[in-house]
C-alpha cells in the first residue's frame, strides 16, 4: 500500500512561484509513473504533469507547458512540481498520484493511488 502526502501549497500573487512536493511512503515508487492533477471549484479533476519512474519521460498539459516542471528524487521517494509564472486560473487543489501501469497517461482513472491534495491560490 502506498501513501502519498502533498505539501507546498499556499497563496501567491500572479507571476509568482511555488514548489509542490509529494512524499511517498509504504512502498518504493521508483518503478512507477507519477502524476500531478488539479481540481478547481466546480470543475473536473484535470491532468497537469506526469513523469516516468526513471525521470526520463515527462509530459505536460498545454495549459502549464513552459511554466511548470515535474521532477523526482527516487532516493527520497519524492516527486516535485515547480510552478512558475502562476496565473489566477492555476488556482486549484493539486493532487499527486501514482500509476502502476506503463505509459504517459493523463486520465485520473489510470492512477491507483492519490494524495489528499494541497491548495494553491493565485491572486490577481
Amino acid at each position: 500500500q502506498v501513501q502519498l502526502v502533498e505539501s507546498g501549497g499556499g497563496l501567491v500573487q500572479a507571476g509568482g512561484s511555488l514548489r509542490l512536493s509529494c512524499a511517498a511512503s509504504g512502498s518504493t515508487t521508483r518503478d512507477y509513473y507519477m502524476g500531478w492533477f488539479r481540481q478547481a471549484p466546480g470543475k473536473e479533476r484535470e491532468f497537469a504533469a506526469i513523469i516516468s519512474g526513471n525521470g526520463v519521460f515527462r509530459n505536460y498539459a498545454d495549459s502549464v507547458k513552459g511554466r511548470f516542471t515535474i521532477s523526482r528524487d527516487n532516493a527520497k521517494n519524492t516527486v516535485y512540481l515547480q510552478m512558475n509564472s502562476l496565473k489566477p486560473e492555476d488556482t486549484a487543489i493539486y493532487y499527486c498520484a501514482l500509476r502502476r501501469g506503463g505509459g504517459l497517461r493523463d486520465t485520473p482513472s489510470s492512477y491507483e493511488y492519490w494524495g489528499q491534495g494541497t491548495q494553491v491560490t493565485v491572486s490577481s
